[in-house]
């Protein structure tokens, strides 16, 4: 079976700055990935090239076994990526529930005519979003707040919003950039099972970013490493953390 999402020598250069170089790297289904390296490394490069905010100057990116080249970020959601930001990027004002509800109209069947002319499809369909937003924030256990505005939510809360809004697009591929960012040892340990939780609830691959070692090491099944925008190791988090390449370029003695 072919890997959900493929990247193949993927290159991608700024002017003569090469930010990555030739990366080759798989995520198959249901699988939980890490991506790891410093700072500058090229990580959330990567994630763009993914999500079609950027285009490989040169090698291939497949999703589901179909080229992605020259499509649009929305174009990719629709097909089944999803992400999050490492600075959270919520609708501040909106409330929690309309948060969550702006994401479910990317698989709407109504149309504009449908929606200016609010007729029984209209109004079925937007029944149904409405149950399907409570029911995921109520999954999350964020029901209970869903009428308050996103920006007054505790920050732990915000990244759990964020990650619930991705979900809403019915993802089959979730990309975290550093969710565990800002967040204190005992949120640390919650966002773990948050991760795990996910993927076994919804059945979906995910690929995630994350400098905090004791996160990916704890929770990811394979890992891929980057170093100046080239790939230097994969392998298990065993693998990973006996690997004197990676040792040396990133994680040094006391995580080995």
């Amino acid at each position: 079976m072919a890997p959900l999402l493929q990247l193949d020598n993927v290159t991608i250069r700024f002017g003569g700055l090469t930010a990555v170089g030739e990366v080759s790297a798989t995520v198959n289904e249901h699988e939980l990935v890490g991506l790891i390296g410093p700072n500058g490394a090229g990580k959330t490069t990567v994630f763009n090239m993914v999500t079609g905010v950027y285009q490989p100057t040169s090698g291939n990116i497949a999703f589901g076994g179909k080229p992605t080249a020259g499509l649009k970020p929305f174009e990719l959601t629709e097909r089944g990526i999803a992400r999050t930001f490492q600075n959270i990027r919520l609708f501040p004002s909106l409330t929690v529930f309309d948060n969550v509800r702006v994401a479910f109209h990317l698989h709407l069947e109504h149309d504009a005519v449908h929606s200016l002319s609010r007729g029984p499809k209209f109004h079925r369909e937007e029944i149904g979003l409405r149950e399907r937003t409570r029911e995921l924030l109520s999954i999350f256990n964020l029901e209970r707040v869903q009428n308050e505005p996103a920006k007054s939510l505790p920050y732990g809360d915000q990244r759990r919003l964020e990650i619930i809004r991705a979900l809403a697009t019915q993802p089959k591929l979730l990309l975290l950039d550093e969710p565990a960012a800002g967040m204190n040892p005992a949120e640390k340990i919650e966002l773990m099972k948050l991760i795990q939780f996910i993927q076994e609830k919804f059945q979906l691959a995910i690929l995630l970013v994350e400098h905090d070692m004791k996160v990916v090491m704890g929770i990811c099944q394979r890992i891929h490493v980057l170093e100046y925008g080239r790939k230097i190791a994969e392998g298990t988090p065993a693998e990973i953390r006996a690997n004197p390449a990676v040792i040396a370029a990133y994680l040094g003695q006391e995580h080995a």
